[in-house]
């Protein structure tokens, strides 16, 4: 026994590549451990790497240019900056009672506690890329919170921002057709009414599978369910079964959809109405349907998960649209500037206020504040929490 043992160990070293393949095994487990903590790290590096490009190239040369024409911050109208304030508030309202209308019938949370929601889950997509998970997230939390059922929760934050935007896609559709009447087309539309054609086919086979194939994707999400540790297949079939259900009930409410689409429209049109009156703030009265268009392309734009709510994407979109509606570079660089100031940083301290008021009862102290903000990132915490990578193993 003992010259074959040496024997192997002489084989093993005299040739290296034996003894990669011995290795190999070992390696590959180890890998694997590290693997999950490699992935947070280079996704947020990715992520910077392109946030950086977009403000070295989108911010930074419309902040230098407006720089130049602060002269015109001497010449500004007061009121129309008031208006476009309250204008962006009002939108805001607007987005918090299509909440209510889109909630069940019975009890529901006051209209203050809604706004408060929306605009915490709104201070969230303006800080995380891509933040709609961290948006459904908080919001899902904080709706279940206030003792709406999980299910009709889910159903209404899908049904509002599904139907937000078939909303402004065919706003954006109809001032298409109308600035191309008035001012004549731009390559640009061609490549929006792709992507709204895109849209709205895509919600309408989903709406569609959801009404009319539910049982059908209910048992393949069982079977699914079944294989994933964790998971109870059976309560995963049902819930989809309800959501389903609620959201058809939801679909064949002729009141309920007429109110949901009076309320997304005013969400949309007044957040526009809000740009237009920070340009008027300038001296530039925009032709209404032309802006809209504007601020519209901009906004399909900024949706793309690429950057915190459409941070350097529709700043730097909207200038460029209003200088070919004939508005000068100056006045349509501080003028989106103002607005964004309103419509994307404002909401963020404001949010985090709301989210204060919802969770820290009064005189709960600096402690209990500092505890509330740290929950306010769910989807981050979660990731955070993850265990420490795994320590050598001197073993081998």
């Amino acid at each position: 026994m003992q010259p074959d043992q040496g024997g192997t160990a002489r084989d093993v070293k005299d040739d290296p590549g034996a003894e990669q393949q011995e290795g190999r095994p070992r390696r590959w487990p180890r890998l694997r451990l590290w693997l999950p903590h490699l992935v947070k790290p280079l996704r947020r590096g990715v992520l910077l790497f392109v946030l950086l490009l977009i403000v070295e190239y989108l911010v930074v040369p419309e902040l230098v240019g407006a720089s130049k024409d602060l002269y015109l911050l001497g010449q500004v109208n007061a009121a129309w900056l008031a208006a476009g304030v309250i204008l962006e508030g009002l939108s805001l309202f607007c987005y918090a009672v299509l909440t209510k209308v889109l909630l069940p019938p019975g009890p529901k949370p006051s209209l203050s506690v809604l706004f408060r929601i929306d605009l915490s889950a709104a201070a969230v997509a303006h800080v995380i890329p891509a933040g709609t998970l961290g948006t459904a997230a908080l919001g899902f939390k904080l709706f279940t919170d206030e003792g709406i059922s999980g299910n009709d929760a889910g159903v209404m934050m899908a049904a509002k921002g599904i139907g937000s935007t078939v909303v402004l896609n065919v706003l954006l559709w109809v001032s298409l057709v109308i600035s191309i009447a008035l001012a004549g087309f731009q390559p640009i539309y061609g490549t929006v009414a792709i992507i709204g054609t895109v849209v709205l086919l895509a919600v309408a086979a989903l709406v569609l599978g959801v009404t009319r194939g539910a049982g059908r994707a209910s048992r393949i999400l069982r079977m699914v369910a079944d294989k994933i540790p964790g998971l109870s297949g059976e309560r995963v079939e049902h819930a989809i079964l309800d959501a389903a259900h609620t959201f058809a009930t939801m679909a064949r409410d002729k009141r309920v959809l007429s109110l949901a689409l009076l309320w997304a429209s005013l969400n949309w049109l007044l957040d526009a109405a809000s740009l237009w009156a920070f340009v008027a703030a300038f001296g530039k009265f925009v032709n209404p349907i032309e802006l809209f268009a504007v601020y519209g392309i901009a906004n399909v734009a900024g949706a793309l998960p690429i950057t915190p709510g459409g941070l350097g994407v529709v700043d730097s979109i909207a200038p460029l649209l209003l200088v070919g509606f004939g508005v000068t570079r100056s006045v349509a660089t501080l003028g989106v500037i103002a607005w964004r100031l309103v419509n994307f940083w404002l909401p963020i301290p404001t949010g985090a206020l709301a989210y204060l008021s919802l969770k820290v009862k009064p005189r709960a102290g600096l402690r209990a504040m500092r505890s509330a903000i740290s929950g306010m990132l769910p989807s981050v915490e979660k990731e955070d929490d993850s265990p420490d990578p795994p320590a050598g193993d001197d073993s081998g």
